[in-house]
């Protein structure tokens, strides 16, 4: 095998990948009370709801330890893409670090390039699905490679549109937020990330003109938008994953278009009715 793509578990997979010996999927673990639940292949959505919505306070999450990481990188492969959650979001990326030096320690020098996605979900995605392109094409060495997902990953953009807030406020996530209206409010703010920093870009009333706000700023901020891959992920809310997709057709072209649902650390952070888009 030329190449593998680690992701952690933040990252969704579309379906025809999930099984992919290109990819490996390293789960981080949920935390709800006294409840660990692996973000793995058994990962269950609406219980995982359930129980959210059931306990008083805010659930957490736990990155994978670095041996988790070191073992992946332990492979056939000659290049190893590992890509994390934005540095600023999670421990992931430094963990994924961490098994770096521990693979080099034991097993010497490889090319192993970790990712900080700068994003997170669908973001991580884009990521990765462009390294797989690119070495499929191949035409590129690792360092060009590496490059070039630098570049793509300086471009590319994160939107989102959350009905509740609160696990990523009380989870210390909304640093880079300097006011924030009150969701009590019905005052829906359309968020987006700065080098993987959350940040606000707008707000509307409701979550449908919200969600529409946030249409348009995609729009009005992309640029060459029928060149690339426009992916939606949701948390239990298909409808208004499809809205925004339906509103973005109508204004702009893209390359691809993929719909994908949250997996456990997306839905933790997005809440049920969550609607997450890179670009």
């Amino acid at each position: 095998m030329r190449y593998k793509i680690v992701v952690d578990s933040c990252c969704e997979l579309p379906d025809e990948y999930k099984n992919d010996s290109r990819f490996e999927r390293i789960p981080l673990t949920l935390e709800v009370g006294d409840c660990q639940i692996p973000d793995d292949e058994s990962f269950d959505q609406r219980d995982f709801l359930d129980k959210v919505a059931a306990y008083p306070k805010c659930p957490k999450s736990a990155c994978p330890s670095p041996e988790r990481y070191k073992e992946a990188y332990r492979c056939d492969a000659e290049h190893v893409y590992c890509i994390t959650l934005s540095s600023h979001l999670s421990g992931s990326y430094n963990s994924a670090v961490l098994g770096k030096n521990l693979y080099e320690e034991e097993f010497g020098k490889k090319d192993i390039y970790i990712c900080d996605s700068e994003s997170a979900s669908i973001g991580e995605t884009q990521l990765a699905m462009k390294v797989m392109e690119w070495e499929e094409e191949g035409t590129m060495s690792f360092d060009q490679i590496v490059k070039k997902l630098e570049a793509f990953r300086g471009a590319m953009s994160t939107y989102f549109v959350l009905d509740n807030l609160d696990t990523l406020r009380k989870n210390g996530r909304l640093t880079g937020v300097k006011a924030l209206i009150a969701s009590t409010l019905s005052i829906k703010p359309v968020m987006g990330a700065d080098r993987g920093v959350i940040i606000q870009k707008g707000q509307a009333v409701g979550i449908n003109k919200a969600l529409a706000k946030m249409a348009d700023t995609i729009v009005s901020e992309g640029k060459n938008l029928n060149t690339k891959a426009l992916y939606i992920s949701h948390c239990n809310c298909p409808s208004r994953a499809n809205m925004v997709r339906d509103l973005l057709l109508a204004r702009a072209t893209f390359k691809m278009v993929k719909i994908l649902d949250t997996a456990g650390v997306s839905s933790m952070y997005a809440n049920e009715g969550g609607v997450i888009v890179a670009i």
